[in-house]
């Protein structure tokens, strides 16, 4: 059965304002302001918690250690959980996209490096869980992006074929998933940071979710 996974940080949603948010809380409850920026900071809020607070104590001067981002971890990702949609929007055509390919036969599902219950509740709280059939996060194997294993999870949990699938994503991430993977790769390339995706050589480039049927049919025909 063919198969589309999708990306959710950055492919599906942008999902930086959120995330910016919940690192915020972090440093201000160690006394400094609003550290981080959607305007400046999109690109690295989608690379997950560990970016975020890097990038953070970074801007701040401070010293810090893994230790000190492993201490911290737990006050971002509580954050984010009490207000993980607020400021959370679907790409458009993303919606409509998906129902599309799953009208057409095709299975459909996510692979992700955001905790799988946060990526459930982010996809119950946008209404855009149920159209999709599997949800793989960073902790439901013991192992994450880039290894293949998630993805092919992912395809599998769809009840589809990983020979027969694509990955759509939007970082050097999902590009080594789907190479590690044997599978192509198309890469968006609206999602936050303004990084030139092409550099990556992807199969194919998705400016906007009306051309992804196209595109998926010419790569897993």
């Amino acid at each position: 059965m063919r198969t589309v996974i999708f990306d959710l940080d950055g492919t599906l949603a942008d999902t930086s304002g959120d995330l910016l948010a919940a690192a915020n809380v972090c440093f201000r409850g160690l006394g400094h302001g609003d550290v981080l920026t959607t305007a400046t900071d999109g690109g690295t809020a989608v690379k997950g918690v560990r970016a975020m607070l890097a990038l953070g104590f970074d801007r701040l001067g401070l010293n810090y250690t893994d230790a000190d981002i492993d201490a911290h971890f737990p006050v971002v990702v509580d954050a984010y959980g009490k207000d993980i949609s607020s400021r959370t929007t679907i790409y458009p055509g993303a919606r409509e996209a998906v129902s599309r390919l799953r009208d057409a036969g095709y299975k459909v599902g996510i692979c992700t490096n955001k905790p799988e219950g946060l990526a459930e509740q982010l996809m119950a709280a946008l209404d855009f869980r149920d159209v999709f059939h599997s949800l793989v996060g960073a902790d439901t194997l013991p192992v994450r992006k880039p290894d293949p294993l998630p993805f092919v999870e992912a395809v599998k949990r769809a009840g589809g074929d990983p020979a027969r699938a694509v990955l759509v994503g939007d970082t050097q991430t999902d590009r080594d998933t789907s190479t590690n993977a044997g599978a192509p790769s198309i890469l968006v390339t609206f999602g936050p940071g303004n990084f030139d995706v092409s550099t990556l050589k992807p199969e194919a480039l998705l400016d906007h979710f009306d051309d992804l049927d196209g595109i998926v049919a010419r790569l897993i025909a």
